[in-house]
């Protein structure tokens, strides 16, 4: 494989900027024990900068794996929710050039099946009733998969993320293993996420346990939910893992609790489509030339990596 000349520059996003993203993730991790990985997005999340190095343009097609495309296919259409913090997608300084490391597995796995992706901007809550409908091929923004979402969407997995927490450095909380210790709590999610979907099928477990149930506040701006939090508004904040970790580390006066579930992310397509094989393939070429570990490293997310690919497995259970 060529080797490529890598760009080591790294953009500085103000804290504003940050503060005021949409949020984007769903269900994104580290590793086991938290940590995820000392490569780049660790320090950028210390400075308030953007990972820019080049880890995918020395990918070249692979033959067998864009055989397995439909012949037809030589373009497709990917709809990408844009304006998280690292490792999710945001603009780099120049306002029109998308960084993130969902945009670098779609750019990768483009290389590897020779094919042109047009990108178009949704809401995260857009995504997949769109890709059902036919308006986009492929939807990237962390997608994690769940039974719920399997019964209208296929899906092909890149990583292994999950759920987390995190609160004032003030809180008496110091790791949420049972929601039932978030009983009369205010929680603070992006609506539309798996986040908000395990708060509110799980309200019941309090009011089963005789107390109070805790209220989820549902906010579309991740610099929302964060004010919530400083103004005590809300006690908790419930999002991914490597997206809390790098706030935690932007604002001072807050903690990461712990990891809490795990779900694997995957690209998101109608039911039924016939991308799948080929995309599965191009994921486990990108595990196999070295460029999937390069993608990680570039993002701190080591702690996520998977073996192999797979086409809608099923919910992972804790």
């Amino acid at each position: 494989m060529r080797t490529s000349t890598r760009s080591h520059r790294r953009v500085f996003i103000p804290f504003a900027l940050i503060m005021s993203a949409t949020l984007l993730l769903t269900a994104c991790g580290s590793g086991p024990d938290g940590s995820g990985s000392a490569g780049t997005a660790q320090a950028a999340a210390a400075s308030g900068e953007i990972p820019t190095e080049d880890v995918v343009s020395a990918v070249r097609k692979d033959a067998k794996a864009a055989a397995l495309l439909p012949s037809e296919v030589s373009g497709l259409t990917l709809a990408v929710s844009v304006g998280g913090t690292p490792p999710g997608t945001s603009y780099l300084d120049d306002g029109k050039t998308l960084a993130g490391q969902d945009i670098d597995f779609a750019q990768a796995v483009a290389k590897v099946l020779g094919l042109r992706l047009r990108t178009e901007q949704a809401s995260f809550e857009a995504i997949l009733p769109a890709l059902d409908s036919g308006k986009y091929d492929v939807g990237i923004g962390n997608f994690g998969v769940t039974t719920e979402r399997l019964r209208t969407i296929d899906f092909v997995t890149y990583i292994n993320d999950g759920q987390g927490f995190a609160t004032r450095e003030d809180s008496e909380l110091t790791k949420v293993t049972d929601l039932k210790q978030l009983c009369g709590l205010n929680i603070a999610t992006g609506a539309g996420t798996t986040f908000e979907a395990t708060l509110e099928d799980n309200k019941h477990v309090c009011t089963d346990a005789g107390k109070k149930a805790y209220e989820v506040q549902t906010y579309s701006e991740q610099g929302a939910i964060w004010s919530s939090v400083q103004q005590g508004r809300s006690d908790v904040v419930m999002s991914t893992i490597n997206g809390l970790r790098y706030a935690v580390a932007q604002q001072e006066g807050l903690k990461f609790l712990n990891e809490f579930h795990r779900l694997d992310v995957g690209f998101a397509f109608e039911k039924g489509t016939k991308l799948a094989p080929a995309f599965r393939a191009a994921v486990d070429r990108l595990i196999a030339d070295g460029t999937y570990a390069r993608i990680l490293d570039k993002w701190g997310t080591t702690g996520s990596a998977i073996e192999k690919s797979q086409i809608s497995p099923p919910e992972l259970k804790d």
